[in-house]
């Protein structure tokens, strides 16, 4: 075929559409929500790009409104696993040699009927399969998922432009291969984005993959394959599976072929998966690459001198958009005595003025958490502080799930720093805030520094610049995300590379070349125009 040096097109982040009361766009999402209520989905595996299914129906429920009946997917085994990885091998050959702009417009494509023709739907089905509200779902499964798979395809003709120098009479290249074998994708509820890019970025690097969505997230993730399916994505390059992620492993992790796993979960998931491996790792073709996002304890620290207004915003922001499910929720804080009844006050009145409730009345800031073992979890937590001598519940504090699973904003007074729920994960609206003495900045930044093995992202709060600067220096370890004067959340694809160290995870910063790096393998071509006819170095000549 013809050859070129090919430009991109021009590549910018997603435009975040307001759903302004009277807006087009609000017009268009309601009437999307009506008609994914309005029918009732069969949810196939698609694997080998063929439909499977099994019989075995699981019910898809608005976490929200659980007497409601989205549809059923089809529960799939370890044979359909290994169904996948059959699938995805026999892809592999076409797929690598496939021409790096025909896999470049492939995504770029996606992007541009994610943001187009699907932009609705793909709202509707996040907003009632995941319990998002509008403008939550709207800058995750729209605009940050079309950011990653343009950004992906910008950030690989990088990776390809990068070449080595070369000798007079020598021609050195650098050959970006994708990896041998396949890449296991096993993605989360939360955002629908990062589900969409844990097998995308590295199917774009000519790799292929089995995918494994949360249960909780089928119906979003479903619609991703369709997508891509129409953007032009050749059969068997992602294998969409449903099944337990034991089972799921069982199979993936003993593999030969297995190159790979793109993760985003819970630490003790990802731990176990990095154990099996190690034990398994002469057994793999070669050394799997683990690329893992997993747990956060998320901060927010003000100093003496911070605006209190500001610091409530940032906690009620940070904590409680997407009832802090957000891998980069607030859920402790740090607040000095001299702040503390004036940031009390202001989050007490945006707490009374928060509606909660289900997705399809726009007023609703807060909606129901992901299902039941998360609500019970999160009154467990509640009740046991009201009981405990060491907290008070200063805000919030109601649970109900007679409808839907909903947990309102809740705001733990920690009497002492190390209080169980400062130190616990419990990925809900549920906020815990320990007041130091304003004159002990220091000793509590150390004490902030101890009391986690996470750190993903962070964020502090101050008007003193020299403080600033001391306190993002001190706090250097604690957050691969960090926030000045701003929530720890809301990263965005090509501006703030998300990722974070220590427990949570490898930091390989999700949409940025660091992260495609990662899914291939170079090799160098060194190629000698006139090579030597002698084996002699002039140092070994006579005088």
């Amino acid at each position: 075929m013809p050859k070129g040096v090919y430009k991109l097109p021009h590549v910018s982040n997603e435009p975040v559409k307001g759903y302004a009361p009277g807006s087009p766009e609000r017009k268009e999402l309601k009437a999307a929500l009506a008609a994914v209520k309005k029918s009732v989905a069969d949810l196939p595996m698609i694997i080998g790009g063929k439909e499977v299914r099994t019989g075995k129906l699981v019910e898809m429920r608005p976490p929200h409104e659980r007497k409601h009946l989205l549809g059923h997917y089809h529960q799939g085994d370890a044979t359909h696993v290994q169904m996948a990885v059959e699938a995805a091998l026999k892809a592999k050959p076409a797929w690598e040699r496939m021409h790096w702009e025909s896999r470049a417009a492939i995504f770029l494509k996606a992007a541009e009927l994610i943001a187009g023709p699907y932009r609705q739907q793909m709202n509707a089905v996040t907003m009632l399969g995941q319990s998002k509200n509008a403008f939550q779902a709207e800058i995750d499964c729209v605009c940050e998922l079309a950011d990653f798979y343009r950004f992906n395809v910008k950030n690989m003709y990088e990776i390809y432009g990068m070449q080595p120098n070369s000798a007079p009479g020598i021609w050195n290249r650098q050959v970006w291969r994708p990896l041998e074998g396949f890449v296991f994708a096993l993605t989360p509820f939360n955002f629908t984005s990062i589900a969409g890019n844990l097998p995308g970025a590295p199917a774009l690097m000519g790799n292929v993959c089995v995918w494994k969505p949360s249960k909780t997230a089928v119906y979003s993730a479903h619609l991703i394959m369709q997508i891509l399916q129409e953007a032009g994505l050749p059969d068997g390059v992602i294998n969409l599976v449903y099944c337990s992620g034991p089972a799921a492993s069982d199979v993936l992790l003993k593999s030969k072929e297995f190159a790979g796993i793109h993760f985003t979960g819970s630490t003790g998931v990802f731990n176990s998966i990095w154990s099996t491996i190690v034990q398994n790792i002469g057994h793999y073709r070669t050394y799997p690459r683990i690329v893992g996002e997993t747990g956060g304890k998320d901060y927010i620290f003000a100093d003496p001198t911070a605006p209190a207004k500001q610091v409530a915003t940032a906690m009620v922001r940070g904590a409680f958009e997407y009832q802090g499910q957000k891998c980069s929720a607030a859920s402790r804080a740090y607040v000095p005595s001299n702040l503390w009844p004036d940031v009390l006050r202001f989050m007490e009145a945006d707490l009374k003025a928060i509606q909660v409730g289900g997705v399809e009345d726009f007023r609703n800031f807060v909606n129901a958490v992901i299902d039941e073992d998360s609500f019970d979890k999160l009154a467990g937590a509640i009740d046991r502080a009201k009981a405990s001598p060491d907290a008070e519940v200063v805000l919030g504090g109601r649970y109900d799930k007679s409808k839907g699973f909903f947990v309102y904003p809740t705001v733990i007074l920690a009497k002492r720093p190390d209080y169980d729920t400062m130190l616990e994960e419990l990925f809900g609206p549920v906020l815990t805030v320990y007041v130091y003495d304003e004159g002990k900045v220091d000793e509590t930044l150390d004490v902030l520094d101890r009391s986690s093995t996470y750190a993903l992202t962070g964020a502090i709060f101050s008007q003193d610049r020299a403080r600033i600067e001391r306190m993002t220096e001190r706090l250097t370890h604690t957050a691969g995300n960090f926030y000045i004067n701003d929530k720890p959340t809301g990263a965005v694809v090509d501006q703030q590379p998300f990722g974070g160290g220590r427990a949570s995870g490898t930091n390989d910063k999700a949409g940025s070349v660091i992260n495609l790096l990662r899914w291939v393998s170079p090799q160098t071509i060194k190629e000698t125009f006139v090579p030597a006819t002698s084996y002699m170095y002039p140092n070994f000549l006579e005088e």
